[in-house]
């Protein structure tokens, strides 16, 4: 039998196609949000040669000019020069966006514990769905170390193009790292690392690999976890010039894997970005991850993964799970009462507990939701650290 196993993650920089349509999104969402709180956003984008198209429903008072903000996005991530075939200011702009529909916002504004009961004016779910939040104690994140890994990786090639270290590159990249693993699921060595980056066509693959090891692997990596044995595959197809919504079309919601946990926890399937906070589909997934994080903190387990399920209309979740993969100090029926005594899961409960209606979903959209030591990234706080370790007495 294996003694170790290996496990891979992705992230990608922020100037990947669908990375610039999740941008553009929650963009549009922040500017709706700088205007108007109580704003109902379901924006998607979708980019691809000359052109950027927003589809979906939006419900605002806000005066908002689309076509100027998904423009900017699109040159701040470095797409601004039309001679390289992609450019804010020379790509059409089409905007197709309706309201929400009335079916859905009558159970939204009113959850149906409101209609039916005396409770307060509580909103209901703007979804049915599953939603997971996840933790672990192998990185001071509490971040898978894959996906942490990936995410330094992808956020160091934006650096050093932005910095002018390399400014051969492109906006657009990928990076894998596959780490090796023992069966006490500890960490023993990277086994591969592979990075994509879009680059000038004058500048040879020689140059390109070792620039990028000097330049972004070595500064990321932690040397002890590598070796001989460790492989590296840069720009393995031998080219990359054409990148961006050039090379391949982009479509938000199609990374959700990067945003969330690198596939290292399971997933519900909803994506995140141009949705307001009372599409549980983000809410739930940021309280999800809140509560595992404070519950590793705690010393409760090792890891832990969180499920909340909602019904549409509906305010409360229809059910809470807890994983803690065989790691729990204590009984995690213990956990969930805990869990259900302190924190409040209805959308409205989330959205104040997590202070979810500033626009601060535009720093999201790139290099993953959870593991950023940002204060506007609420969900990452360690607050309820206490209430959790009062199981451990």
């Amino acid at each position: 039998m294996a003694k170790t196993y290996l496990f891979t993650s992705e992230s990608v920089t922020e100037g990947h196609p669908d990375k610039i349509a999740d941008q553009i999104s929650d963009a549009i969402l922040d500017e709706i949000l700088k205007q108007d709180p109580y704003g109902r956003v379901a924006c998607e984008t979708a980019v691809n040669t000359g052109i950027a198209v927003l589809i979906g429903e939006v419900t605002t008072s806000a005066n908002v000019d689309f076509q100027k903000i998904v423009r900017d996005t699109i040159n701040k991530i470095g797409y601004n020069d039309a001679a390289l075939g992609y450019s804010g200011d020379a790509i059409s702009v089409l905007v197709a966006l309706d309201k929400q529909s009335p079916d859905i916002a009558q159970g939204v504004d009113k959850a149906i514990e409101s209609r039916t009961r005396s409770f307060d004016n509580e909103v209901g779910a703007g979804d049915q769905g599953l939603m997971f939040g996840f933790a672990t104690n192998e990185t001071e994140t509490y971040m898978p170390l894959p996906i942490y890994l990936s995410h330094k990786l992808s956020k160091r090639l934006a650096t050093v193009r932005k910095d002018g270290t390399l400014d051969y590159l492109g906006p657009d990249g990928k990076v894998q790292v596959t780490v090796e693993y023992d069966l006490n699921n500890l960490a023993q060595r990277i086994d591969t690392v592979v990075v994509s980056t879009q680059h000038a066509e004058e500048i040879s693959q020689e140059q390109i690999h070792v620039d990028i090891k000097e330049h972004v692997i070595k500064p990321c990596l932690d040397e002890k976890l590598l070796d001989e044995n460790t492989k590296y595959f840069i720009n393995p197809t031998g080219r990359f010039v054409i990148g961006g919504p050039v090379g391949d079309a982009g479509l938000t919601g199609r990374k959700i894997i990067v945003d969330t946990y690198g596939g290292y926890a399971r997933h519900g399937g909803g994506a995140f970005s141009g949705k307001d906070a009372t599409k549980v589909d983000r809410s739930a997934a940021y309280m999800a991850r809140y509560i595992a994080k404070n519950i590793v903190a705690a010393g409760l387990c090792d890891k832990v993964e969180v499920q909340l399920a909602y019904a549409i209309g509906v305010a409360n979740p229809v059910s809470i799970f807890i994983d803690a993969f065989g790691t729990a100090k204590v009984d995690e029926g213990d956990i969930v009462k805990v869990i259900k005594e302190n924190f409040t899961l209805t959308p409205n409960g989330i959205i104040e507990t997590l202070d979810l209606r500033k626009p601060v979903f535009s720093k999201t959209a790139a290099y993953g939701h959870f593991g950023r030591d940002d204060v506007d990234f609420t969900w990452e706080r360690l607050d309820k650290v206490e209430v959790f370790k009062q199981l451990l007495k």
